[in-house]
């Protein structure tokens, strides 16, 4: 009898589909959670963490360093990220490149809420993996001239907010902070510098190879 309950039960499980992920967040977010979870560790790692701004962009082509690890997510917040770190310091990357924040504000979130995620990344980051070195990029400014992404581009208070507090916090921390931000304004505005973008959030490619450019002595050091 408990050998045909067994049974039962073997069946039952094979016809129920369970979902892959006990989370909340996207379906794109969970397609490349579970490709980053099989991926293979490899030494000296260089992570780029963050959003859709970080996923767009072909990092170890850029620099062509096969070192560099994209970890972007389209549409990630701090709570993603923080929600797969361990995926992300599994390895004991060398270094780590993280910018994030930018569509918590889109959701509303406070800006006091994203900058204390933000350093509870870090916090969580050394804790795991104390010989990672850690760099903070600024959010990057917005432009609200384009209307595709209209909850996001309205945000430019909330970034100066946090990117100065950020800045703030990694002074006190002896955390690497790099700020993108005024490299990609507008002469005399806040605003992204239409030179870098096509829909007033994301990047083109001169805008990555600002990035690229900005960030590179911290790569290759």
């Amino acid at each position: 009898m408990r050998h045909i309950c067994f049974s039962l039960l073997l069946v039952i499980l094979s016809i129920v589909q369970l979902p892959a992920q006990n989370n909340n967040f996207s379906t794109y977010y969970n397609q490349r959670l579970t490709l980053f979870e099989k991926l293979p560790d490899t030494p000296n790692e260089i992570i780029m963490l963050g959003n859709s701004i970080t996923d767009g962009c072909e990092w170890s082509e850029l620099f062509q360093n096969p070192n560099i690890k994209n970890r972007g997510i389209s549409g990630d917040i701090t709570e993603g990220v923080l929600y797969r770190l361990e995926e992300v310091t599994r390895s004991k990357p060398t270094k780590i490149f993280l910018m994030i924040g930018i569509n918590d504000l889109a959701q509303d979130m406070y800006a006091d809420i994203v900058f204390q995620n933000i350093c509870n990344i870090v916090s969580n980051i050394t804790k795991a993996s104390p010989s990672t070195k850690v760099y903070i990029q600024s959010i990057l400014p917005v432009n609200p001239s384009f209307s595709k992404f209209s909850n996001h581009v309205c945000k430019t208070n909330e970034v100066i907010a946090i990117n100065q507090k950020l800045n703030r916090w990694c002074a006190e921390n002896s955390v690497e902070f790099i700020d993108l931000f005024h490299s990609f304004t507008e002469d005399k505005t806040n605003f992204l510098n239409p030179d870098f973008t096509n829909d007033g959030l994301h990047l083109t490619a001169k805008g990555y190879l600002k990035w690229a450019e900005i960030i590179s002595f911290d790569i290759e050091k």
